[in-house]
């Protein structure tokens, strides 16, 4: 029987199942690897102490700090009526800044002897605000005293490894166990090819996991950190470069367009010239349609820079040569905007087989879930006959019953709605594999790109046509000065009299059902944030105060497909003055006679979030302007990132800026919500040369050994990355 590799172990054999299990439910470490590449968050010096003045709200910490005093206070309650209740108030300072710690009941006896002043001790718990004051409320603690046999003076200088951590389980817990595994570390395998380590002066892997775990100096963290973000890099930029490959070795149908076909006619009529950007994007498109194997780019461009125009002129292209193309919208009511605009655009070029359809007509079809089983039926009809040339649509086309006679060319729209088995099973869906176009509104930085969308190559639309109008956006403090918001709801008004319309956005909906009403809350409770404004209150409130008289209507995503439409119709017909709405308008939606967005609660959004909702206004003639309401104080993170999009219309300046202030996992599209991102040490924005590097090398590597046949431990960590669980992480959507 083959023994299990010292790695591959499962932790409740060596640590037993009780912590076995809470690092499995809550940190998604299952075996002694896992364990091992659970690296510490940052060290703590036990002579120098942590920054208390830099914590973070509503997040799990771990903190050295000293005590500087301590008080047991009495009180009456409902529990203890004869003023019998026991709170201990403990102060810590770390000579930056100082913490209250607060214990209750029963929980005091214990660190009320052991939590005396000048006595040094970790403390985790979850950060919150009681009286305006930053708290831990029953933290957990573990007292630094030296061991007998150390010095003084190792002890003081010994680095504390502080571990990403949960409620359930402290960071020195999760130290002890590591002491536990780390002897297994001498049989990791290392996954970089020994040429390539030695070429770069790293450490090898067994030596890294030592230092990272039990540094002696900071030169041992140093040394580790570079050998471990090398691992990173290097094993993700090997599986795209894999995926690259194989891709390359697909066959594809070149598709040229005719000199006197339907993009010419096209062409000819535009009312408009394309921009620079959109010629030279529009130029390496055909390039790739042009060849034998599968187009795989990415378009990135500004909302509003003309993607969809680009993205027209190829699926022209690909009908032209005979070959059908379909664009892939995240949401039903993009996928009829996207219909709406392009069978405008296109005009009797898009009534194939009609009365009055142009010589080199096509058809363009929409087919969506909700569509009526009649006209469902007459589409999927054009799509297997080949009539229709083009199709939009949602989910709905990678259905098994939906037949293309010819697919050429798949257009994914707002790439980061979809996962890559859709991707696939559209692309499944041609009789040898179609050329695929993703596009995004969101800019990514050229780390990421290289990162996350590594297996596409990229296009980046930077100009915005002419006759955009600028957009001014400026930060509404509504908790400091209230009269703000009352300015910005006469600014919506003097807009309407304009002749203009408006957008209000909330982070909610407002139906939900609201089980938090039902408990009585305590004083920890009642600190906690307020629930974040919903669009069915809100439109009802401004319809009654403060637009009284205008015409608001409400619109988000749970409403039926078709009463969606037919708002959004309304909006676009200019029946409607202003529309409360969820994020559901944060792509795709175009009414150019909108010139004002009024954000509620902008702090619950992140930037590039803010930034493409922004993008909705601003989109004729008139200048835009985009409100940012919150009651976040004025030194706040979120009131600085607030500023940070106000301060500049440049996507691309406001994607790094989103991606420093958000931990990496997030960007990469793993929610972090107690699963591990893959990238543990790799700092997406920092790294750009380590991962430039990993993917030149990665990309050589490939091309020499595909199988990595003489690259065993290579092997082993890429099917590690791309176990199941991480699958999706890579190929993402």
């Amino acid at each position: 029987m083959d023994c299990v590799p010292a790695l591959d172990e499962p932790l409740k054999k060596v640590l037993g199942p009780a912590t076995a299990k809470v690092m499995a439910e809550h940190l998604g470490l299952h075996t002694v690897g896992d364990l091992l590449h659970h690296y510490p968050r940052r060290y703590e010096e036990r002579g120098q102490l942590t920054h208390l003045a830099d914590l973070p709200m509503d997040e799990h910490v771990t903190v050295v700090a000293q005590v500087a005093d301590a008080r047991l206070h009495t009180f009456a309650s409902s529990r203890a009526p004869r003023g019998k209740g026991q709170r201990l108030e403990v102060t810590i300072t770390d000579g930056s800044g100082r913490l209250q710690l607060v214990f209750f009941g029963a929980g005091v006896h214990k660190p009320h002897k052991e939590l005396l002043p000048g006595t040094r001790a970790m403390f985790a718990g979850k950060v919150s605000v009681f009286n305006r004051r930053l708290q831990l409320a029953h933290p957990a603690y573990e007292l630094l005293r030296g061991d007998a046999e150390e010095t003084v003076e190792t002890w003081a200088g010994a680095l504390i490894p502080i571990y990403p951590a949960t409620a359930k389980l402290e960071s020195w817990k999760i130290g002890k166990a590591l002491q536990t595994v780390l002897p297994s570390a001498q049989e990791a395998a290392d996954p970089l090819p020994e040429s390539l380590r030695e070429g770069r002066g790293l450490v090898p892997l067994p030596e890294a996991l030592l230092k990272i775990h039990r540094p002696h100096t900071k030169a041992d963290i140093e040394e580790a950190r570079a050998r471990l973000k090398w691992d990173e890099a290097f094993v993700l930029q090997v599986a795209l470069a894999r995926r690259r490959y194989a891709d390359a070795q697909l066959p594809a149908v070149p598709r040229r367009p005719r000199p006197d076909g339907i993009l010419a006619a096209f062409d000819d009529r535009l009312p408009f010239t394309l921009t620079e950007g959109q010629r030279k994007v529009s130029e390496e498109i055909f390039a790739d349609l042009a060849t034998d194997h599968p187009m795989h780019r990415l378009l990135q461009g500004e909302v509003g820079s003309g993607k969809t125009m680009v993205a027209l002129r190829a699926m022209l292209a690909v009908v032209d040569a005979g070959g059908q193309a379909a664009m892939l919208a995240p949401t039903e009511v993009l996928a009829q905007q996207h219909h709406r605009s392009v069978t405008e655009m296109m005009g009797d070029l898009a009534q194939g087989g009609m009365l009055g359809g142009a010589e080199n007509a096509t058809k363009v079809v929409l087919l969506t879930g909700s569509m009526g089983a009649a006209a469902r039926r007459q589409a999927l009809l054009d799509l297997a006959t080949g009539e229709a040339g083009i199709v939009i649509g949602t989910h709905a086309l990678i259905e098994d019953k939906v037949q293309f006679h010819d697919l050429g060319l798949v257009v994914v729209d707002e790439q980061h709605r979809f996962g890559v088995e859709q991707r696939d099973a559209l692309r499944g869906k041609g009789k040898q594999p179609p050329h695929l176009l993703v596009m995004t509104a969101t800019p990514i930085p050229r780390t990421v790109a290289m990162t996350v969308f590594g297996d596409l190559e990229t296009s980046v639309l930077d100009q915005l046509p002419a006759g955009r109008s600028p957009i001014a956006s400026h930060v509404v403090p509504a908790a400091d000065k209230p009269h703000f918001l009352a300015r910005a709801w006469e600014r919506v008004r003097e807009e309407v009299e304009k002749g203009h319309q408006a957008y209000v956005v909330c982070p909610r909906i407002g139906d939900e059902e609201d089980g938090a009403k039902a408990k009585k809350k305590s004083p920890e409770d009642e600190a906690e944030k307020r629930p974040p404004l919903a669009v069915l209150d809100t439109a009802e409130q401004l319809a009654r105060g403060p637009l009284a008289g205008l015409r608001v209507e409400a619109l988000h995503g749970r409403m039926q497909p078709d009463d969606k439409d037919a708002v959004m119709r309304r909006f676009a017909a200019g029946e409607v003055d202003v529309l409360v709405a969820t994020t559901v308008i944060e792509v795709g939606v175009n009414v150019p006679n909108a010139t004002v967005m009024v954000i509620m609660d902008a702090d619950r959004f992140g930037v590039s979030q803010l930034h493409q909702l922004r993008g909705r206004v601003g989109r004729g003639s008139a200048p835009g302007l985009c409100l940012l309401v919150s009651e976040m104080p004025e030194a706040s993170a979120a009131r600085q990132r607030l500023s940070a999009v106000a301060s500049t219309l440049d996507g691309f300046e406001l994607s790094r800026i989103d991606l420093e202030q958000r931990r990496e996992g997030d960007v990469l599209g793993q929610a972090q919500s107690g699963t591990r991102s893959s990238l543990r040490m790799l700092a997406v924005i920092d790294d750009e040369e380590v991962i430039a590097e990993a993917r030149e090398e990665a990309t050589g590597i490939v091309a020499a050994d595909p199988e990595l046949e003489r690259l065993p431990a290579l092997r082993t960590a890429l099917d590690a990355l791309l176990d199941e669980e991480r699958e999706q992480y890579l190929e993402k959507g």
